[in-house]
């Protein structure tokens, strides 16, 4: 989980193995790493357990919990992520639970906790039916295996191998490439940095878990943007080259888009003003989502249909006409 920019987390990078037969540097392209790599994984590792910022998905092992922590925490900041993630909890506590639940209840959930990307919502939903159906119940225990769950993407099966079964590869989110990026020289001077390959090769065979909260820690917490080096103790200070030279340029980090009058935040007006009703039209529909409507207006009939087009392509509207009136109203 990305702890500190909300960013996406998911990207199609295939990871190699990790261990420490890239200790040397490993395969490829990959950078040296430092001579002393007990030490520099022992010291990370040390302060990670030393003193933490407490999530509570990192207080269990569940996958079924720690899948709806990632999915909930593509784009979306950590403050909007602990109370929607205990709530859906309550609600939904296990796959089954989940699976069986009206997907249009679970996609208002989703709205009303301003969670962003509504089909989300609906591939969780379908995953945890896949859950079910297809593997008994139990989920798969590692990355190929997590791949094949709806919405379920490399990025999110490694995080869900790693932190519920000790069972995945090195997790490289937008702030463990800065971290990597600034400890090691060689990375500044590629033109596609082997992030993926580092990161293995750095992490200790065997320990996904904890490696993977440690390193995105030190990203989160120390190795900001603005970087907090001696404040926070970074444990990579007598390794790092940024540190060394003073430094610490970084690629840029995508910034979460505004939400305050984007599109997700109408999507996210019309759901929840569906949620409560059978069908509106789209007369009916605009005032409730925009208090300038007007029917013929910059913001009006077009505009809208545009919006509701969005939400029927991801499967969470049906729209259809009715006389000379276009209706909407949630998916079953």
């Amino acid at each position: 989980m990305s702890d500190s920019d909300g960013a996406a987390a998911d990207d199609d990078a295939e990871i190699g193995s990790g261990g420490d037969a890239e200790a040397d540097g490993g395969e490829g392209d990959a950078p040296e790493l430092p001579a002393d790599l007990g030490a520099v994984r022992d010291a990370l590792v040390d302060w990670y357990e030393a003193d933490h910022r407490e999530f509570p998905w990192r207080r269990t092992e569940d996958p079924y919990e720690i899948l709806v922590s990632e999915v909930m925490s593509q784009q979306t900041q950590l403050d909007r992520v602990v109370p929607a993630w205990e709530d859906f909890l309550d609600e939904w506590p296990t796959t089954a639970a989940l699976a069986t639940a009206d997907r249009a209840d679970v996609v208002a959930f989703w709205s009303n906790h301003s969670l962003g990307y509504n089909n989300r919502a609906k591939y969780l939903h379908e995953a945890a039916g896949q859950v079910e159906s297809e593997y008994d119940g139990a989920f798969p225990r590692d990355p190929d295996g997590l791949s094949e769950l709806m919405g379920v993407g490399p990025y999110t099966a490694n995080a869900v191998a790693s932190f519920a079964f000790d069972n995945g590869d090195a997790v490289v989110d937008t702030n463990v490439k800065r971290v990597l990026y600034r400890a090691f020289a060689e990375i500044r001077n590629t033109d596609d940095p082997p992030h993926e390959e580092v990161a293995n090769a750095l992490m200790p065979d065997g320990r996904s878990r904890v490696w993977n909260n440690a390193i995105m820690e030190l990203g989160g917490v120390a190795c900001r943007k603005t970087p907090r080096c001696d404040e926070e103790g970074c444990p990579w200070r007598q390794w790092c080259y940024a540190y060394e030279t003073g430094d610490f340029t970084a690629p840029d980090v995508p910034e979460q888009p505004s939400f305050e009058g984007s599109r997700r935040q109408f999507r996210g007006r019309i759901v929840r003003a569906l949620s409560n009703r059978d069908e509106l039209t789209l007369d009916e529909l605009g005032p409730k989502i925009r208090v300038d409507y007007s029917p013929d207006g910059e913001h009006g009939r077009e505009w809208l249909e545009g919006l509701l087009a969005d939400l029927a392509g991801d499967g969470l509207l049906d729209v259809t006409e009715s006389g000379d009136e276009t209706v909407a109203k949630l998916s079953e």
